[in-house]
């Protein structure tokens, strides 16, 4: 027991120092520069010397050359970092609220109807997109039906519909429900496990999560995790713009955590989704055997039908 805990302690320590202490002493290295230089005006805002002077001035108060001032000080940047990294975590959380825009009927008003805007806007682009591809897909089969079909045609129509394709996926996978790819891309796996399964994602999901094997918890878990990492960058990013009242660099410097942060959080998304998809898929038989139902003989629809009625909660009656 004695070995656990100390290995558990010195996770939890690397996680801490990695996670808010070290990307905390950052912010509060640059947001020292950019009080230093903010003060001196624009344009001694990249002036390297004036922040040399200062660290040097720093370095000979006398607060900072005896061992007790040495030791305020290193508490108080450690404090200070791991509170700006909590921060960064609880603006992140935010953040990936606005990504995924899951509740994005109940915002307020003007954040609800720019969101209303956009989906309709996204869905109107969807619904073009399609509507090509179907075309183009209807064009190849009919060239591919020719007796003696010209192979130069149907390559020509094949890299036509492959182009639609794509270009339908980047806006969404499923008509969009939500202002954002992202919160697509999430709400995508409910849409295709309804349709291909007959399932009620958000009524088997807990039930099947408890009944997953270590191995496919641990995967969707690091994703999950992965996300919610990506979208502490965009707190920091966050972070940085608030120097931007003293400092103008820190506007370039924000525009570049925020590039980073949405690739990563799109990327992170994009895994997350597709695990639990496919753990769904793997699973719902073992599930179905688990809590009694025969899966013998029965296509995935009807199965993923009878688990959702079979899981899901009956209204309460009257009083």
């Amino acid at each position: 027991m004695g070995g656990f805990l100390g290995e558990l302690s010195k996770k939890l320590a690397e996680r801490w120092l990695t996670l808010l202490v070290l990307p905390g002493a950052l912010y509060l290295a640059v947001a020292a520069i950019a009080r230093t230089l903010g003060r001196a005006g624009p344009a001694h805002a990249l002036d390297v010397g004036r922040v040399t002077a200062q660290v040097t001035a720093w370095a000979k108060d006398p607060a900072a050359t005896t061992a007790g001032g040495q030791v305020v000080l290193v508490a108080g940047i450690l404090a200070g970092a791991a509170a700006a990294g909590l921060a960064a975590q609880a603006l992140g959380s935010g953040v990936e609220r606005l990504a995924l825009a899951s509740g994005w009927h109940g915002w307020p008003r003007p954040l609800r109807s720019l969101a209303q805007r956009r989906v309709e806007n996204r869905r109107k682009r969807w619904k073009d997109a399609h509507d090509d591809y179907h075309r183009l897909y209807g064009e190849a089969r009919t060239v591919l039906s020719g007796a003696q079909p010209d192979q130069q045609e149907v390559e020509k129509k094949r890299k036509k519909r492959h182009a639609a394709f794509r270009t339908r996926t980047r806006i969404a996978l499923e008509e969009p429900d939500r202002p954002t790819w992202m919160g697509d891309r999430v709400h995508a796996v409910t849409l295709r496990l309804r349709r291909d399964l007959n399932l009620d994602l958000p009524t088997v999901w807990p039930v099947l999560w408890l009944h997953l094997p270590d191995t496919a918890r641990s995967e969707i878990t690091a994703a999950r995790q992965a996300l919610a990492r990506a979208a502490t960058l965009g707190g920091w990013a966050v972070l940085y713009l608030l120097l931007l009242w003293w400092w103008w660099p820190a506007l370039p410097i924000s525009a570049v955590v925020v590039a980073i942060a949405w690739r990563r959080t799109r990327t992170a998304v994009n895994a997350y989704a597709t695990l639990v998809e496919a753990a769904v898929r793997l699973h719902v038989r073992d599930l179905a055997e688990q809590i009694g139902v025969d899966p013998a003989g029965k296509h995935l629809p009807a199965l993923g039908d009878t688990l959702t009625h079979r899981l899901r909660s009956e209204p309460p009656g009257p009083v």
